[in-house]
């Protein structure tokens, strides 16, 4: 089993352990490496990110656990660097790049908080026509990169979110997978890697990791490599069902 996980969250901003307490529990299993990523700071919602004030004390307590711990496991600091963040990722050991929204309407459409918030995104901006939305999604899902110069493509496909079994829109259409292999096209490019997050399913949202298998297949046989991430928000859920998809890295 692979043991090791570098999407995951503390206090520092909306998880529930601490950074020590993460990496206590990363030895417990017998991880060999932990990245402890904070939420990179946006001024138009900060509920969820770290406080700006509080990214340097972020940065010191990981390299000080680093060092605490060196002997029984290797400890990275992370940033998850979102697309319409502004802040610098400097100081961090890798950063991921994720997409939490899409502009609309001069308004931040968070596409992850719940399934009625994102409906209603649909419904109010989109007509109800969710592909459209999907499509602005991964127009920004493509820019990611260039925008955050990351390590690691976070969770590819973040829209899917609330469609299990297909339950808001058809994600087998032709507009809906021409918009998440153009995405996939412009990454690819850079030779980065793309998590397999398995976030969604230790919150009961799904039964499957993003990307789904059908974007999996397609980034594999343009040549793309992944990694496994539990975007783990409390300790137990570090490396959660990495053991469903090893056979895809």
């Amino acid at each position: 089993m692979i043991l090791q996980d570098f999407h995951t969250h503390t206090t520092y901003c909306d998880g529930k352990n601490s950074p020590e307490e993460m990496v206590i529990a990363a030895i417990g299993c017998g991880m060999k490496k932990i990245g402890l990523a904070c939420h990179s700071y946006t001024d138009f919602d900060t509920s969820y990110c770290i406080k700006k004030e509080k990214v340097a004390d972020f940065q010191a307590e990981v390299c000080s656990l680093a060092e605490k711990y060196k002997d029984k496991i290797e400890v990275l600091c992370g940033v998850e660097q979102d697309y319409f963040s502004t802040e610098s990722t400097d100081g961090f050991d890798y950063v991921i790049a994720s997409v939490h929204y899409i502009k609309k309407d001069g308004l931040y459409l968070v596409v992850d908080e719940s399934e009625e918030i994102f409906a209603n995104h649909a419904k109010k901006h989109y007509g109800g026509d969710f592909i459209a939305l999907c499509e602005d999604y991964f127009e920004l899902v493509g820019d990611a990169l260039t925008k955050t110069n990351a390590d690691i493509i976070g969770h590819f496909d973040l829209v899917s979110k609330f469609n299990e079994s297909d339950k808001l829109f058809d994600s087998s259409s032709e507009r809906y997978l021409n918009a998440a292999k153009k995405a996939a096209d412009k990454l690819l490019e850079c030779d980065k890697v793309f998590e397999i997050n398995t976030g969604a399913i230790s919150r009961g949202l799904r039964t499957q990791a993003y990307p789904d298998k059908r974007i999996i297949d397609y980034i594999r046989e343009n040549g793309g490599k992944f990694i496994l991430s539990s975007d783990s928000h409390s300790a137990e859920s570090l490396c959660a069902y990495f053991e469903n998809y090893e056979n895809f890295i």
